[in-house]
């Protein structure tokens, strides 16, 4: 990541803006930006490959689902957050199981780059399928994005909701329906 490059680019959006870069409050925000955007888009550029190693040793063949695991990421349409909460869930096969923390280090991971939520929850459900070969997996996000809340139509509070269905998630109505139910229990 080039920090000179985004301090500069602020330096140039200030300006642009008509903001008087030797305002004490403004002298220092190219910096204070590059360092930001240095942590929010540390996603770029991560292959992922240690993302989701199968625990050596144990064996479940019954659904997994992670819920309401809280995220954000930037929209690369107007560099503008969006956030909300993910679920993901897997079906191991051959009782492939992966620490549950890896899942939520996984959508991390994707998240921390410029983004569309369509595409973060297609590659977290492919990234599920790729590296524990499941029965199947689902995702779902659930998120509010600032581009919609506070420009354009301006609608704060609005959400946006994905999904990512594969495998048996896809084929087996029942196994679709059970993951459901289980992400409204405890609401």
């Amino acid at each position: 990541m080039n920090k000179k490059k985004i301090e500069k680019g602020v330096r140039l959006i200030l300006e642009g803006i008509g903001e008087d870069l030797e305002r004490p409050g403004i002298q220092k925000t190219p910096e204070r930006v590059a360092s930001m955007y240095e942590e929010i888009f540390s996603g770029i550029g991560t292959s992922g490959e240690d993302l989701l190693q199968p625990i050596e040793g144990e064996s479940h063949d019954e659904m997994v689902l992670l819920k309401d695991i809280p995220f954000y990421s930037v929209c690369e349409h107007h560099l503008l957050p969006f956030f909300g909460r993910a679920h993901i869930a897997y079906v191991p096969g051959k009782g492939r199981i992966v620490g549950i923390g890896d899942l939520a280090r996984a959508l991390e991971v994707l998240a921390k780059k410029p983004q569309v939520q369509e595409r973060l929850t297609s590659e977290l459900a492919d990234m599920l399928m790729d590296r524990l070969k499941p029965k199947g997996a689902m995702v779902i996000i659930d998120a509010e994005h600032l581009c919609l809340s506070m420009r354009g139509i301006k609608k704060p509070g609005s959400k946006t909701v994905t999904s990512a269905v594969r495998g048996i998630f896809r084929t087996k109505e029942s196994t679709r329906e059970e993951m459901l139910e289980l992400l409204k229990k405890g609401d």
